[in-house]
């Protein structure tokens, strides 16, 4: 029987869990990988002969039963249960899994994995100084209840104001905050985590958690950086994209791209403030501009009048969507205006673009934080309480990065971190790749 990983991600997560895949077969193609997921198989699978896709079905939720989307995430899996263990089973008769790498989110699978006696890793995609808030949790519940002050003190962290702590964990009445509750216990039982990260970047929180600092009622299981999860094949060049060649006749290091990911929507007010700001920063900019109705609204519509004439020669303004990975590779591309996602900001690190931290949803806002005061690559805008940001301030930030001394200093810092995110990825000794190995040594061992 032939040896084989499972790795089981939900659709959000799963880029992350593609490039993880790829990884793992690039450096030990001679074991199976097979990735479970609710979308579609991402076409760059089909290109690893030792890495299969298999789709679950989107199970249907209880009659009269409605969840919010970050419940949702966590109950989708928790209804697969009985598909996955039927799919798990038929696997096992074929092959011998070694580990089981289960997404955040998919917590509950958990006690499937456990049922065939397959260790059973967690993918954490938010980074270590996320795994630290995690596992630390449960300690903090124990001590407040759940009913947080004016900020929380993780170990590993910079002190986090109670109003950055994402919201599934600031109401512990919620079905989401018992989901994460369940997960930080069930991760500490598991038989190790697999972080997107890299040591250099966030050495502090992986010293927190390899010394215990994060689980102090229990001994943490192994950790495994094996990060940056990055698609760098989709960075290759792309001629037929307008954006692209547009951006070839740009000089070096002077561009601003500004783009949210999927769900980054602003409202017309917010989209007009934004391009007020670009106007009056004098920068060369490419945006991806996203709106509630921006798919069929004519930007000239959306944004001030006369805004894309008057900025025709030093800007391009795309609907909905850029080629980000692509676009940051790209030599003429010197900041990121980003909403602070983990993918995002680890393809900026990779590239070595520094950034400007926007943050809008979820983890994002702690993130900032992380980005600004210990990793160093970001900018902070200054929202207004209802998330708001002026012209102003977006055009302070942006002439401070490209400008001021403490800007030349993040683009120092960003470019170091390209080189140490490099290494540890493709050197030899490198500390993502001894991760790997260390993983691989741990679920193959007879």
């Amino acid at each position: 029987m032939e040896d084989a990983i499972v790795l089981y991600s939900t659709p959000d997560h799963l880029n992350s869990f593609t490039c993880l895949a790829k990884f793992i077969a690039k450096r030990h193609p001679s074991i199976s990988v097979v990735v479970f997921c609710t979308a579609a198989a991402p076409p760059i699978l089909a290109a690893v002969p030792s890495i299969t896709f298999r789709r679950l079905p989107t199970p249907a939720l209880p009659p009269n039963t409605t969840y919010d989307i970050l419940e949702l995430y966590f109950e989708t899996p928790r209804l697969n249960n009985p598909i996955f263990r039927q799919v798990l089973a038929e696997i096992s008769r074929k092959s011998n899994i070694r580990a089981i790498v289960l997404d955040f989110f998919c917590n509950y699978a958990f006690q499937v994995c456990e049922s065939f006696n397959i260790p059973t890793y967690y993918c954490n995609t938010v980074g270590a100084f996320g795994v630290c808030a995690l596992l630390y949790w449960p300690t903090i519940h124990e001590k407040t209840g759940g009913e947080l002050g004016d900020a929380v003190e993780i170990p590993g962290c910079p002190v986090i104001p109670s109003a950055d702590i994402p919201e599934m964990q600031r109401f512990p009445q919620s079905l989401s905050y018992k989901h994460f509750l369940d997960t930080a216990i069930n991760i500490q039982k598991s038989a190790g985590i697999i972080i997107n990260t890299f040591y250099a970047l966030e050495p502090r929180a992986l010293e927190a958690l390899t010394n215990n600092l994060c689980t102090p009622n229990s001994r943490i299981p192994p950790v495994y950086t094996m990060g940056p999860f990055i698609d760098v094949d989709s960075a290759k060049k792309n001629d037929a994209v307008e954006c692209m060649r547009w951006l070839d006749s740009q000089p070096s290091k002077s561009v601003v791209f500004l783009c949210f990911g999927r769900r980054g929507v602003f409202s017309a007010e917010q989209l007009r403030e934004m391009a007020a700001g670009l106007e009056n920063s004098g920068c060369r900019f490419l945006w991806a501009v996203r709106n509630p109705g921006a798919e069929e609204a004519d930007l000239e519509a959306l944004l001030p009048e006369g805004f894309l004439e008057r900025t025709r020669e030093r800007g391009v303004v795309l609907k909905s969507w850029a080629p980000q990975t692509e676009v940051l590779s790209h030599d003429s591309v010197g900041v990121f205006v980003t909403h602070c996602g983990q993918s995002s900001l680890l393809e900026a690190v990779w590239f070595g673009v520094p950034m400007i931290s926007w943050p809008l949803y979820a983890e994002q806002k702690m993130n900032r934080i992380f980005m600004v005061e210990e990793m160093k690559v970001a900018l902070p805008v200054e929202a207004a309480e209802d998330g708001f940001v002026t012209a102003a301030e977006l055009e302070k930030r942006l002439r401070e990065l490209m400008e001021s001394r403490r800007g030349k200093e993040i683009k120092r810092h960003v470019a170091e971190l390209k080189v140490a995110a490099a290494a540890a990825t493709a050197r030899e000794g490198g500390s993502s790749l001894l991760a790997l190995d260390k993983f691989m040594a741990a679920v193959t061992r007879v």
